[in-house]
């Protein structure tokens, strides 16, 4: 079982719009949230996602930066109007070992939608990393506007791994 203590699920938007320049593109880390990684005779990846747990921890460009105000601003509209607490889970249908660590895929709930995935994790060094880049739209989400859309969080939003991994008894 892998979780918050083990290392980072972290979630990056960025922004465009006529008015692009006075948004920030956003760096996120997932405060709950757990896994399953299992390699074997029955490979599997799984993890869910308590969506009310996303903590913005910085806003790269824009016209000043971010207070503390507005990054619980931030947290509290994706908790009401993006993500709306919905429960976010992702239980494997395939793994496959490669050089590199594993090709997973499986299906991606999100938003009340289940719908396929595939991405890379890497096993090396003792650690599991990876990303995955999900499109919102693909989910029935509405990326986020301000401004009358003029400000506007791009569609394609990148998921992030950085976890160690569990000592495994010989």
């Amino acid at each position: 079982m892998l979780g918050p203590d083990d290392g980072t699920l972290a979630v990056r938007t960025e922004r465009g719009g006529a008015v692009a320049k006075a948004g920030h593109n956003l760096l996120m880390h997932v405060r709950s949230w757990d896994g399953v990684l299992e390699v074997g005779d029955e490979s599997r990846v799984e993890l869910n996602v308590d969506a009310s747990s996303f903590k913005v921890i910085e806003g790269s460009g824009g016209m000043q930066s971010l207070d503390d105000d507005d990054k619980a601003n931030i947290e509290q509209t994706i908790d009401d109007e993006v993500l709306k607490r919905s429960a976010i889970g992702f239980r494997s249908t395939q793994v496959d070992e490669t050089d590199a660590g594993l090709h997973v895929a499986g299906d991606l709930t999100l938003s009340g939608q289940t719908h396929p995935i595939a991405f890379d994790l890497q096993t090396t060094g003792g650690r599991l990393t990876g990303s995955a880049v999900v499109k919102q739209t693909d989910w029935g989400m509405k990326p986020y506007t301000a401004l009358f859309g003029a400000l506007k969080v791009l569609d394609e939003v990148k998921i992030e791994i950085d976890a160690a991994l569990p000592d495994v008894a010989a």
